[in-house]
C-alpha cells in the first residue's frame, strides 16, 4: 500500500516509531488518505496512537457561486492548521471547482461523491432519483482519476432503516445531504442502496487508485433528543460489516460519526464505534452536545470534540460559527478550525510530548510577561498580537490587573527569578 521510506517519513512527522505505525496500518487502526494519483506537501496519517486530526468543510451551495471566495477558505483553513479539507460543493460548476482545489491544496482532499452523482442526473434526467449505478460509477471514476484522497460513501443506510424511521419518527429526521439523497431514492425506486449493493465494485476502485473510504453517518442524529437512538446504532453496526469488507479487499476505511449527542453519551458513543467498527478511525462531526447554541456551535463543536477525542476519536470535523445558520465565511472557517484545533491539542497534549512542552513554554513566559516569545506559541499569533498592542499603555502589564498583576507582585518576592 505505502512504500517504507514513506512510512519512515510520516512516523518522523508523527513522532512516532516506524514499527508502531506500520503495525497500525496493518491492523487498519491508523490510514493515510492519499491518491496516488495525487502529490501534496502535507500527508497525514490519522488514527489510534497519534495526533487528533482536524477536517475542514468547504464547498459551492446553490446559492454561494463565487470560487475565488471558496478558495480563500481553503487557503485559510490550512493557514490555520487543518489536516485535511473536503469539498461538499453541490453547484453546477462543482467539478471545476474540485479541480482547483485538488491542484492548489497542500493537504488531503475529501469528497462526498454522491453530490455530484445527483448534480449530473438532474441535468441530464430531471430527477437525482432516476440516477443508476453506471452514473455513480461514471462520477467515482472520474474523481478517482482526478486525485481525491477520500471518498464519504453513504453505504450503511438501507431499506430497513427507512422501515424503522417509519415506525418511530425522529425529531431531527435525517439531517445527512447523501442519507436524504438516497433515501429518497430508494423510496422512489423501491430497491436497495446502490451504493451498498455495489460496495465490492467501489472498493475494487478504490484500491486501485489507494483512495481511503470513510464510511457515511447517514443517520446521524441532528438533534439530542434523538441521541444514540436506535437508527443511528443500526447503522452503525452496519458500517462495522463494512469496514470488515474494506480491509477484506485492502483499502483502507475510517468511520463517520455523529451529529448532536448528549454529553454524558459522547464516551460510550466513542466506545461503540470502536467496538462495532472493529476500531477503525473515527471521524465525528463534532459531537455537538447541545442544540441552542446557533452562532456558537464551532465553541459546541470543541466541547463535545475534545471529549470524544479524549475517549478514541481520531478525527474531528470542523464545525464553524455559521453552523445551521448560513454558509461559512473565510473568518467562520478560521474559527472553527481553531476551535477544533484547541480542541484536538487539549487531548494531544495528553499525549505527545511536544505538545506538552509547548504549553509549559508558554506558561514559562508568561510568567515573565516575555510576550515576544509568547506569541509565536499561541493557537492564533496574529490575534494575540492584535489583542496585545489593543492595551494603550506600554507598560508591562494587563488589562485587567493593571498594577495590581499577581505575577508582577511575586516577581519582587523573588519566587520567580
Amino acid at each position: 500500500m505505502f512504500k517504507k521510506n514513506f512510512i519512515k517519513q510520516i512516523a518522523k512527522i508523527e513522532k512516532v516509531s516506524y514499527p508502531f505505525l506500520q503495525k497500525q496500518i496493518e491492523l487498519g487502526r491508523v490510514v493515510i488518505p492519499l491518491n496516488k494519483n495525487h502529490c501534496i506537501e502535507k500527508p497525514t496519517a490519522i488514527g489510534e496512537g497519534l495526533k487528533v486530526k482536524v477536517n475542514a468543510n468547504i464547498g459551492l451551495s446553490t446559492n454561494e457561486l463565487n470560487s475565488r471566495n471558496e478558495l480563500k477558505k481553503v487557503a485559510a483553513a490550512v493557514q490555520h492548521g487543518a489536516d485535511t479539507i473536503m469539498d461538499l460543493s453541490v453547484n453546477t460548476d462543482l467539478a471545476n471547482f474540485r479541480r482547483k482545489v485538488i491542484k492548489n491544496c497542500s493537504v488531503p482532499i475529501g469528497t462526498v461523491p454522491l453530490y455530484e452523482i445527483a448534480l449530473e442526473v438532474e441535468k441530464k434526467r430531471n430527477d437525482f432519483t432516476n440516477m443508476n449505478f453506471d452514473d455513480i460509477w461514471d462520477i467515482l471514476k472520474k474523481q478517482a482519476e482526478e486525485g481525491v484522497d477520500f471518498f464519504t460513501i453513504h453505504a450503511g443506510i438501507l431499506k430497513k432503516s427507512i422501515s424503522m424511521i417509519r415506525k418511530k419518527k425522529r425529531l431531527g429526521g435525517i439531517v445527512s445531504r447523501g442519507g436524504a439523497i438516497l433515501t429518497r431514492w430508494m423510496i422512489n425506486n423501491k430497491k436497495e442502496n446502490p451504493f451498498y449493493d455495489n460496495f465490492d465494485k467501489i472498493l475494487d476502485l478504490a484500491k486501485k487508485h489507494n483512495i481511503t473510504i470513510s464510511l457515511g453517518d447517514a443517520l446521524r442524529p441532528g438533534a439530542i433528543a434523538d441521541s444514540t437512538d436506535e437508527l443511528q446504532i443500526f447503522e452503525l453496526k452496519i458500517l462495522g460489516e463494512l469496514v470488515k469488507q474494506c480491509r477484506k479487499n485492502g483499502v483502507q476505511v475510517m468511520v463517520e460519526g455523529p451529529g448532536h449527542i448528549r454529553l454524558d453519551e459522547i464516551a460510550k458513543n466513542m466506545l461503540l464505534e470502536k467496538k462495532y467498527c472493529h476500531n477503525a478511525p473515527f471521524y465525528v462531526l463534532g459531537p455537538l452536545p447541545t442544540d441552542i447554541a446557533a452562532g456558537y456551535d464551532h465553541i459546541t463543536s470543541a466541547i463535545g470534540g475534545a471529549i470524544a477525542a479524549f475517549n478514541g476519536a481520531d478525527f474531528l470535523c470542523v464545525v464553524t460559527p455559521a453552523e445551521h445558520l448560513r454558509h461559512p465565511t473565510v473568518e467562520d472557517i478560521k474559527d472553527g478550525v481553531i476551535a477544533s484545533r484547541i480542541a484536538a491539542h487539549c487531548v494531544n497534549l495528553l499525549r505527545f510530548k511536544d505538545e506538552l512542552n509547548r504549553n509549559t513554554q508558554i506558561s514559562l513566559h508568561r510568567s515573565h510577561r516575555d510576550w515576544e516569545k509568547i506569541f509565536p506559541l499561541t493557537i492564533d499569533e496574529s490575534k494575540a498580537r492584535e489583542y496585545r498592542k489593543q492595551l494603550k499603555s506600554s507598560e508591562d502589564i494587563c488589562s485587567m490587573c493593571g498594577d495590581f498583576c499577581s505575577l508582577k507582585i511575586i516577581d519582587k518576592c523573588f519566587l520567580l527569578k
